[in-house]
């Protein structure tokens, strides 16, 4: 079989719903390829930083690495700004909804509120609030991402700092993104 028959998903059969299954499953696998062609493109988005949202990428990971940050936070730097060329608005919670089967909440959260929480830095010369993160001020996450904010995120925009290739990260980035989706001990944080 090349492609099903049915023209309505509630005209298909076994048969066809096993040949895409077969299809599903592969293209599922090949996510860490295209997340890696995706960062590769971060490389030629937003100007005028002294650093390509690559690099600052790349800065970020390595800040966490070196920081003793584990694999799921590692990763979450990785891509944490993932969502910039197709979503500027909200990179954070597009970023968030990519990692979210394969990390524990407190990850999903703090990227998905890494946007809210920069703002802290820059948001006053743009004459908005630089105060909204502190609505979260109670939540049990506000201090994690405060800190990725601080150590990892605004920090990562220095041409000599000493940043890691993607090639070191691709390993840990296809490590997570091959666990089973969803596995409530990992969102959990248990594993």
């Amino acid at each position: 079989m090349i492609q099903v028959e049915f023209i309505a998903m509630k005209d298909g059969n076994k048969e066809e719903y096993l040949f895409l299954q077969k299809l599903e499953h592969e293209y599922i696998r090949a996510v860490p390829d295209r997340l890696l062609v995706a960062l590769g493109r971060l490389g030629e988005s937003l100007q005028g930083y002294k650093v390509s949202r690559l690099e600052h990428s790349l800065q970020s990971a390595t800040r966490a690495e070196n920081d003793g940050a584990d694999i799921e936070l590692i990763v979450a730097a990785l891509l944490h700004d993932i969502g910039d060329e197709l979503a500027p608005e909200n990179h954070s919670q597009m970023a968030a909804s990519i990692l979210r089967p394969y990390v524990r909440a407190e990850v999903t959260w703090v990227v998905e509120m890494h946007g809210l929480f920069q703002m802290q830095f820059y948001a006053h010369f743009y004459d908005k609030d630089a105060s909204g993160h502190f609505a979260y001020r109670d939540h049990p996450w506000f201090e994690s991402c405060q800190r990725f904010c601080a150590v990892y995120d605004q920090a990562a925009f220095d041409p000599t700092y000493p940043t890691k290739p993607l090639s070191h990260f691709e390993p840990l980035l296809r490590e997570v993104f091959s666990r089973k989706p969803f596995d409530p001990a990992i969102l959990k944080g248990l594993k």
